[in-house]
């Protein structure tokens, strides 16, 4: 086939999704496939191809950071993005691709507003629709949503600081023990925070500036995390992730041994299926069918009780990533993961028939 890969973009996640773009492009090519890599938030979009297969040809990696990329660059990003994707040689490119494979992760790229403009556009891409992206990608509705649908999950109280405002459930939160501050929409847990006290949420507080990122706050679980991957139907083996800090934060992910990741998870049956029958109804909670795929985090209270932390449309696909890792405990090499990436959008095209 003929595919381009959409990576980079404008979101904090952009180095991690630049890595992602350069993994799947060598798996296509080992499959079989014409690549086309491009990155519609830079200057030059197309990053490589095309590629042909069998031909030598051959895609360099991409080491991420420690850090996010430098949110000043966002505004120029998103002129250059919005562009891209809606005019010019990058929208025929797409038009002209037997598929659109989405290696975004984080902003326009999971938020839903580039599988909107793919819609609009009438290209066919890889991931779940912009509805369920959308559903997905603000945590606090979608913790309401999962709540409804009897997927355990914390309390929370979402806010948008403003000088001298700590609101009374905040405060409550706070004196009752210690609690994690996020962005209610980002990923990669950016300025994820662990806070036990109201003079360090207020300090944490003072660096971001007013008014512009809404703030979701929930209880410290001091129990094992695990993430759970749904590709289609099939919920695959559980990875446990084994913290030596507090949260899993943007560096523990992306660092090769910042943290141990187990696949399968050293759980009893029992609880195996449990998560993995939470990450289904997550799933299809918010709105990700068969014909897409999905990655739940849970994180166990002090009794050991698994609650969803979030649930992932577009998760990594980096060497190192936790999609891939659980993909390998089904069995499967990562070009097979990406295949059956591929397969499911075919799915998503007879449904709409």
């Amino acid at each position: 086939m003929r595919v381009v890969i959409l990576c980079g973009g404008e979101s904090s996640e952009r180095d991690v999704s630049l890595a992602s773009g350069r993994s799947v492009a060598g798996a296509l090519l080992e499959r079989g496939h014409e690549v086309v890599l491009v990155d519609p938030a830079a200057a030059v979009p197309v990053l490589a191809g095309p590629l042909q297969p069998g031909s030598g040809d051959a895609v360099d990696g991409f080491a991420v950071g420690k850090e996010p990329p430098s949110s000043a660059d966002v505004p120029e990003l998103r002129r250059r993005m919005h562009a891209a994707l809606t005019g010019g040689p990058v929208l025929e490119l797409l038009r002209d691709a037997e598929l659109v494979f989405l290696a975004f992760h984080g902003g326009w790229g999971e938020d839903g507003h580039v599988q909107a403009l793919l819609e609009m556009a009438g290209v066919r891409f890889t991931g779940a629709g912009s509805a369920a992206c959308a559903a997905a990608w603000h945590k606090g509705r979608a913790q309401a949503v999962l709540g409804a649908a009897d997927v355990p999950v914390s309390e929370r109280v979402l806010w948008r600081p403003a000088p001298g405002d700590m609101p009374p459930g905040v405060q409550r939160l706070v004196a009752a023990g210690p609690v994690v501050v996020k962005p209610v929409a980002d990923g990669s847990s950016v300025s994820v925070h662990y806070v036990d006290s109201l003079p360090q949420l207020a300090r944490i507080v003072a660096e971001t500036r007013s008014g512009e990122a809404e703030l979701m706050v929930e209880p410290f679980l001091p129990g094992r995390e695990f993430t759970v991957a749904v590709v289609g139907g099939q919920a695959l083996p559980v990875v446990e992730i084994e913290l030596t800090t507090s949260v899993f934060d943007y560096t523990a992910k992306y660092q090769p041994g910042a943290v141990g990741e187990v696949c399968p998870a050293a759980v009893p049956d029992e609880f195996s299926s449990l998560l993995q029958e939470l990450a289904l109804r997550a799933h299809h909670a918010l709105g990700f069918g068969g014909n897409s795929y999905s990655r739940t985090d849970l994180r166990c209270d002090a009794g050991g009780k698994p609650v969803c932390i979030e649930v992932n449309a577009l998760p990594g696909l980096t060497s190192t990533s936790l999609l891939p890792l659980a993909a390998t405990g089904a069995g499967w090499t990562y070009p097979d993961l990406i295949q059956r990436i591929m397969d499911l959008s075919a799915l998503s095209t007879l449904s709409t028939r």
